[in-house]
């Protein structure tokens, strides 16, 4: 397929008047309209404003989406306790493949290509065969809870951990490598220490499996694991080798200097939650110091019942201007700062290679904008308007693979308004 548009290549390349070729499920050719048009004239064509690189949400819960709303303005622990889990707990297998449909169609239809995804204690298969017919690129696991755990959800330690095992045979590399596994704990708050130290022994007993779960969201949750543990959060992790380069942490909000000296040596990934952290009023998580330490910061909506959309291009927006308000600086995390954290440090932390940027051999995942309305004229810089003014209702066309996934409200190959009807009947009875 021959797309065109301004290519944005990467977070600080961009070409004004190009082209991106599509040959199966990668990148043929990136460069200059014309000539590109002329060499690939027997290719498929769509015309449109930007072409981008799909974005990357480094932190979901799809499975969460039929609670879009049912607890707002809300204290993260009761939020979690009273409200999210027990709903979690009153999914069967069928409303967990509702809900994380449901959630993916809301991320393909606004520009996300690929999420790392923390699913719900049960029915994971569902999640995973939804991945697989949405077409979305994802890193997923199940997550496991053996303490302090609502009913329905708490397991006994080896249960999860065989249950975790088990996916990562049937599903680690499925769909033609697109959906890989990670292993899920909730938090330290509802893992024992059994529980953790298994998480990193599953995780090294298959390549390219990795690790992902909360920490330091809110101070609460330090205060519970400090009390248990006598170590602050991140150093706990560490200690029951839940750190390293294969690890995916969400939120880190609360950190002290020594904890993130440990991020930084370990090659931890982090992932920013502006949106989730102000709802929930969790605090502002310091990523301009952890982005000078060289800690790798990429970008995640969380889940709908603490942000309330899986809009990509609103946490860019709001991860800006976060950064620019807790520095009290107009150039802290700037616009190319955040893209690159959406692109290409969010496929870094999920282990896809050759993900995040548009370049010839890496893989077709790519999403089009049209930009033709008051909101999008003038633009005098595609990066500005991508985070600044671009919303995932701009997005007309999303890529993943070199297959279509949604083009201009329909998604190719897929029954969307069957998964509506049936997210609409489930959340009722919820």
């Amino acid at each position: 397929m021959l797309l065109t548009g301004t290519v944005v290549v990467d977070a600080e390349t961009a070409v004004a008047d190009g082209a991106v070729v599509t040959d199966g499920d990668r990148i043929a050719a990136v460069g200059e309209r014309e000539a590109l048009v002329e060499q690939y004239a027997d290719h498929e064509r769509r015309d449109h404003d930007i072409v981008a690189p799909g974005l990357v949400g480094a932190h979901v819960h799809s499975v969460q989406s039929l609670g879009r709303g049912i607890a707002d303005d809300t204290e993260l622990l009761d939020w979690l306790f009273e409200s999210v889990l027990p709903m979690e707990a009153g999914l069967d297998r069928e409303g967990m493949r509702v809900a994380a449909e449901l959630g993916y169609l809301e991320c393909l239809a606004s520009g996300t290509t690929t999420v790392v995804d923390h699913l719900s204690v049960h029915h994971a298969d569902a999640a995973f065969e939804a991945a697989g017919e949405t077409g979305i690129r994802a890193r997923m696991g199940k997550v496991l809870m053996d303490t302090a755990s609502p009913d329905g959800l708490e397991e006994a330690t080896d249960a999860g951990l065989a249950e975790s095992e088990r996916l990562i045979r049937e599903y680690h590399g499925a769909f033609d490598d697109r959906v890989r596994y990670a292993v899920t704990p909730r938090f330290a708050v509802t893992c024992s220490e059994a529980c953790l130290r298994g998480a990193r022994d599953l995780a090294d007993a298959y390549d390219g499996v990795r690790i992902h779960t909360h920490a330091s969201e809110n101070r609460d949750e330090i205060e519970t694991v400090e009390d248990r543990t006598g170590m602050r959060n991140v150093h706990w992790l560490d200690e029951v080798g839940l750190t390293g380069e294969d690890v995916v942490l969400a939120h880190c909000v609360w950190t002290d200097e020594t904890e993130r000296e440990v991020l930084a040596e370990t090659g931890t990934h982090v992932t920013h939650c502006p949106s989730s952290n102000m709802k929930l009023a969790s605090g502002i998580a310091p990523i301009e110091d952890y982005l000078e330490r060289g800690i790798n910061v990429a970008l995640g909506n969380d889940g709908p019942p603490c942000n309330n959309t899986l809009d990509a291009f609103t946490e860019m927006r709001q991860a800006s201007l976060l950064g620019k308000v807790d520095s009290l600086d107009p150039t802290a995390v700037p616009a190319e700062t955040v893209f690159e954290m959406a692109t290409r440090n969010g496929a870094e932390a999920a282990g896809f290679e050759r993900v995040g940027e548009l370049r010839e051999g890496w893989a077709a995942d790519l999403v089009c904008l049209d930009a033709d309305g008051a909101r999008s004229t003038p633009i005098h810089d595609v990066h500005s308007h991508l985070v600044y003014a671009a919303h995932g209702d701009d997005v007309a066309l999303t890529m993943v693979d070199g297959e279509v996934r949604y083009e201009d409200g329909d998604y190719p190959g897929f029954d969307a308004a069957a998964t509506l009807a049936s997210a609409r009947e489930y959340a009722a009875e919820l």
